[in-house]
């Protein structure tokens, strides 16, 4: 007698639809971060006709989302680029070694992992409750550094993205007394190399979503994990309780590192303050006194596709500048 064959159960009409709206959303996601890391490349000409990108993976979501859309681009893109993935593994306890050579192998993209202890000398130089973020990045900066000479790379790819260039901002002006972030792209402190941070535009929670999507096999950092008191996190919690009361602000602010007016500001550096007259012939932008700024603050104009229209208008400035 035969085995009888179980019956296939099929799905419900709502998990049908859930699964399609799901399958949906995550297509339009994928859709808008290449977008975004197109975009970026493309308005601060991040990656050139035979450059070799250095791939800087710490495991995390970012990195991880960043590979992944920088070897989707790759392949349709109008030039010719390699890519190469590096990972400086600094010996901290209970490190899984296994986890990225196995997935970056499985995906199919040259890597070299780069064993550093750079743990115990954070552990033996930062006095016990200290932060230890600062020389752990100082470490891995110049390893990477020498790393990416070795293999002869001509840029190096951070995996930072808009939430880090905004809270690096506020830190900077917060702690530091400087109006300075996070650029697109800056040539590295010893001169030797350019870095990119092709992410620039994306939020992080969609490369969270992304990432939980792609399944992508995350290591949490432990050396720094428990410093819930660290300036970035206070930086991280204001943006997130602004985006989440006031939508388009944390838009704004983001477009205004891209539309910087160096009259209305006041460091004489960037502007001849010393040596200014009046001419009696009307200046754009001049000062008007106590009315309200000519962009009129007070707006609230509705977001376009997760920017304000004033972002896109800054946006298709850039290119045409560049173009031009």
């Amino acid at each position: 007698m035969n085995d009888a064959v179980a019956p296939h159960i099929l799905s419900s009409p709502d998990e049908e639809a859930k699964a399609k709206k799901h399958a949906f959303e995550m297509n339009k996601l994928s859709k808008r971060l290449h977008r975004e890391v197109g975009q970026a490349i493309a308005d601060y000409n991040m990656i050139e006709d035979g450059d070799k990108v250095m791939v800087c993976m710490s495991g995390g979501k970012d990195s991880y989302g960043m590979l992944d859309i920088l070897m989707n681009l790759q392949k349709r893109a109008p030039i010719r680029f390699e890519l190469v993935a590096v990972n400086l593994d600094q010996k901290q306890p209970g490190f899984p070694e296994h986890v990225l050579p196995e997935y970056l192998t499985q995906v199919g993209v040259p890597f070299r992992i780069e064993e550093q202890d750079t743990y115990s000398v954070v552990k033996r130089v930062v006095p016990e409750g200290k932060t230890t973020c600062s020389l752990c990045s100082r470490l891995r900066r110049g390893i990477l550094y020498r790393v990416a000479t070795e293999l002869g790379c001509t840029k190096i790819a951070l995996g930072h993205h808009r939430d880090d260039i905004l809270q690096t901002m506020f830190m900077n002006m917060f702690f530091g007394s400087k109006l300075k972030g996070m650029p697109p792209k800056l040539v590295t402190d010893n001169g030797e190399h350019v870095v990119i941070r092709p992410m620039a535009y994306c939020r992080e929670k969609d490369l969270a979503t992304y990432a939980e999507h792609r399944q992508f096999p995350i290591i949490p950092c432990n050396l720094c994990g428990s410093q819930e008191g660290l300036q970035r996190q206070q930086m991280r919690e204001m943006i997130n309780d602004w985006d989440a009361r006031f939508p388009g602000r944390v838009d704004n602010l983001f477009t205004a590192l891209a539309n910087i007016v160096p009259s209305h500001l006041m460091d004489r550096s960037l502007y001849p303050f010393e040596t200014i007259k009046a001419t009696g012939t009307p200046v754009k932008g001049g000062d008007i006194a106590f009315d309200e700024d000519e962009d009129d603050c007070g707006s609230h104009e509705a977001p376009r596709d997760g920017l304000p229209a004033q972002a896109t208008i800054s946006l298709d400035a850039l290119k045409r500048k560049k173009e031009a």
